[in-house]
């Protein structure tokens, strides 16, 4: 891979939740391994475990929502988190927003509890619609979740590597084999985004939960964005004006 596309593909994995890694060091793989074996080991008595984004992680640039919407998202999946946290449930839930649009996965005791976690969720300020995927039935173990970080990891880099996408447009979760695909494209994106991640290993199923834009409205961001003004360049001094030489002293006469 060239450093261009390696350098696109670790922008890309800046906004990856907690409970997954694209490239990690090996302390956080220690740290992310040990906290899914605790929750494996408590799978049918463990408190509620709750994932989303870490606000300091770094804007994408090329990210296609504003800087603004960058913000607002981090921010509701950590409001959510709270509202979910209250509700004091059992199981694992994790929690993607991408354009105010929330994906929630993960793991449930009862469809009382996803309906409620959903509810919640949907009151929180600025959310303008929840995918509700939670799965009813005990967490998923370690090997599945690990098989899941592995794919989605293996998802991103096909991107990376395709020629006719942009990998940052697309945010990738898997969760128990199926692979959720959201950001702003347009359907041909969708289409070939689709069709890359089914060609996935391992992949059971993809999801798409895009936000549809013209080809005329990408055509218009990319102008916007080629059209910031650079910054000014420094003033440059002009030079000194040569001063005349000083004439020399007239002498003294008696």
């Amino acid at each position: 891979m060239s450093l261009a596309r390696y350098t696109q593909f670790t922008q890309f994995t800046q906004f990856s939740q907690f409970t997954r890694f694209a490239h990690p060091a090996p302390r956080a793989v220690r740290t992310t391994l040990a906290a899914l074996l605790l929750g494996s080991m408590l799978a049918g008595c463990a408190p509620l475990l709750v994932g989303g984004a870490v606000l300091g992680g770094g804007l994408v640039i090329t990210d296609r929502r504003t800087t603004g919407i960058q913000l607002e998202d981090e921010s509701i999946e950590l409001r959510a988190a709270a509202r979910v946290r209250e509700l004091a449930t059992l199981g694992r839930v994790t929690l993607t927003s991408y354009n105010r649009m929330v994906l929630i996965t993960g793991e449930v005791p009862g469809t009382a509890e996803k309906l409620a976690v959903g509810q919640a969720v949907a009151k929180v300020e600025n959310v303008k619609s929840v995918l509700n995927e939670l799965g009813v039935g005990a967490n998923s173990p370690l090997g599945s979740r690990a098989t899941d970080t592995f794919i989605e990891s293996k998802v991103k880099a096909t991107l990376v590597d395709a020629k006719d996408v942009q990998a940052n447009a697309y945010k990738v979760v898997s969760e128990r084999g199926v692979v959720y695909l959201m950001g702003r494209v347009t359907e041909r994106e969708a289409a070939r985004g689709t069709e890359l991640a089914r060609a996935v290993k391992g992949v059971e199923k993809v999801v798409r939960a895009f936000e549809l834009m013209s080809e005329q409205e990408l055509a218009n961001l990319g102008r916007n964005a080629s059209a910031t003004p650079a910054p000014a360049p420094a003033p440059v001094s002009a030079p000194a004006p040569q001063l005349a030489p000083m004439p020399a002293p007239t002498p003294l006469t008696k």
